[in-house]
C-alpha cells in the first residue's frame, strides 16, 4: 500500500505502461510512480478504458521527455515538451503545414498531463501547490473575458472530417469477411455509433420491432435510443444465427476465433478488421470514426434537421454538429443560390426604380 503522504522518489522515475486486468474484466495501467499510478486508478474510475490508455501513454510521453519527478515539475519544462513534440520545424507536412505530432495530438496530451498536476494540487499532500501546465498566455487585449485574453498554448485547426463516398462504403463491405464484421460496419455507417458504442451494444440493446438501438455507453457515459436501418438489423440477425459462439456474455459482438473465442471484441480488434478491409478493397479511408461522419452527413444531406442529427450522434452541444453543415455541398450550394437570387432580384428592382425615376426626372 502506498503512504498517504507523498515522498520524494529515492531512485530516478522510468516511466513504463504496465496493463493488468481482473477477473471482472476490470483494466488498469500503471507508470511506476507512486503519485502517477494514483491518479490513474483515479482516471480509470471515472473513465472509459480508451480514455485511461490514453491518458496512460500521454503521461509516459511527457515524463520520457522531462525526465524528472513529477514534483519537481515546472512550466518551463512544459514548454520544453512542447518544443519536442513540434519537431523538427524546418520540415512541414503538405496536409497541415505542420511539423511533429499533429496539434490535436498535442494538446491532447498537454490536457493529459494538466489534468494529472490539478489532481496533485488538489490532493493537498505534496509540496506542489500551483499547476505547472499553464492555462495559456497573456495577451495585452483589454476588456472582455479572463478566456479572451489568453490565447492557448496550442492552436487545434478546425478541419473538415473525412467522409467515404457510397461506391467506397460500398467497397469496404464487399471487403469483409463475416457478417459479425457487417453488422458492426453497418451500425457506424448507418446508425453513426462510435467504436465503443458498438463495442458496448449487449444483446438487450436491440429494439428489433421498434427498429430503434438503445445506446447504454455512450460518450461520457449518457445514453439514448438511435434509429436503425433495416439492413443492420438483417447483418445483426445473420451474424447472430450463423456466427456468434455460445458464451455467457451479453455483449453483442465477441471474438470468433482464437484464445478470446466468446469474449467482448475488443477496440484493437475492432481496428484490426477495418485495417484489413481497407487493405483488401485498396480504400485509404475508412476508420471507425470516418464511417460515423460519413452517415451524419449523409443524413444531413437528406434533409435531416440539425437538431435531429445532434440527437443522432448524441451531441450535447449543437455546435459540435454544426460541422456537417459544411459537408453538405448541395445544401450549402442551395442556400447560396437562393440567397444570391433575393440579392440579384433586388438590385434589379433597384435599377428599375432608378431609371424610372431618371425619366421622370
Amino acid at each position: 500500500m502506498f503512504s498517504l503522504r507523498w515522498e520524494p522518489a529515492r531512485m530516478t522515475f522510468s516511466p513504463c505502461v504496465i496493463r493488468s486486468s481482473t477477473a471482472a474484466g476490470d483494466v488498469h495501467f500503471e507508470l511506476g510512480h507512486p503519485l502517477v499510478d494514483r491518479y490513474l486508478a483515479f482516471v480509470g474510475g471515472r473513465s472509459r478504458p480508451n480514455t485511461l490508455r490514453a491518458v496512460a501513454f500521454d503521461l509516459k510521453a511527457f515524463f520520457v521527455v522531462v525526465a524528472k519527478d513529477p514534483i519537481e515539475v515546472v512550466a518551463a519544462d512544459v514548454f520544453d515538451f512542447l518544443a519536442h513534440q513540434r519537431g523538427d520545424r524546418s520540415v512541414a507536412r503538405l496536409s497541415d503545414r505542420e511539423s511533429g505530432l499533429s496539434a490535436r495530438t498535442i494538446a491532447r496530451r498537454l490536457s493529459s498531463v494538466s489534468g494529472f498536476y490539478a489532481y496533485v494540487v488538489a490532493r493537498g499532500d505534496t509540496p506542489l501547490r500551483v499547476n505547472p501546465v499553464p492555462r495559456g498566455l497573456s495577451t495585452r487585449r483589454a476588456g472582455g473575458s479572463k478566456r479572451s485574453r489568453t490565447v492557448p498554448l496550442v492552436r487545434v485547426p478546425r478541419t473538415l472530417p473525412k467522409i467515404l463516398s457510397p461506391s467506397e462504403v460500398d467497397r469496404l463491405l464487399g471487403a469483409l469477411r463475416t457478417r459479425r464484421d457487417r453488422a458492426m460496419v453497418l451500425a457506424m455507417v448507418l446508425g453513426g455509433l462510435r467504436r465503443c458504442e458498438v463495442l458496448g451494444l449487449r444483446l438487450e440493446d436491440l429494439r428489433v420491432g421498434e427498429r430503434r438501438v438503445f445506446v447504454a455507453e455512450g460518450k461520457g457515459g449518457h445514453q439514448r435510443v438511435v434509429p436503425m436501418a433495416d439492413r443492420f438489423f438483417t447483418a445483426a440477425g445473420d451474424y447472430l444465427h450463423d456466427e456468434r459462439p455460445d458464451t455467457s456474455t451479453d455483449r453483442l459482438f465477441v471474438a470468433l476465433k482464437g484464445q478470446r473465442r466468446g469474449q467482448p471484441l475488443s477496440a484493437e480488434g475492432l481496428d484490426e478488421v477495418l485495417g484489413g478491409a481497407r487493405s483488401r478493397s485498396g480504400l485509404e479511408r475508412g476508420t471507425c470514426h470516418e464511417l460515423r461522419h460519413t452517415c451524419l452527413t449523409r443524413l444531413r444531406e437528406a434533409g435531416m434537421a440539425l437538431e435531429a442529427v445532434q440527437a443522432q450522434a448524441g451531441h450535447r452541444s449543437i455546435e459540435s454538429t454544426r460541422i456537417y453543415l459544411h459537408l453538405t455541398n448541395d445544401w450549402l450550394a442551395g442556400e447560396y443560390q437562393r440567397a444570391a437570387s433575393l440579392i440579384d432580384a433586388d438590385q434589379a428592382a433597384v435599377a428599375e426604380l432608378l431609371d424610372i425615376q431618371e425619366v421622370l426626372g
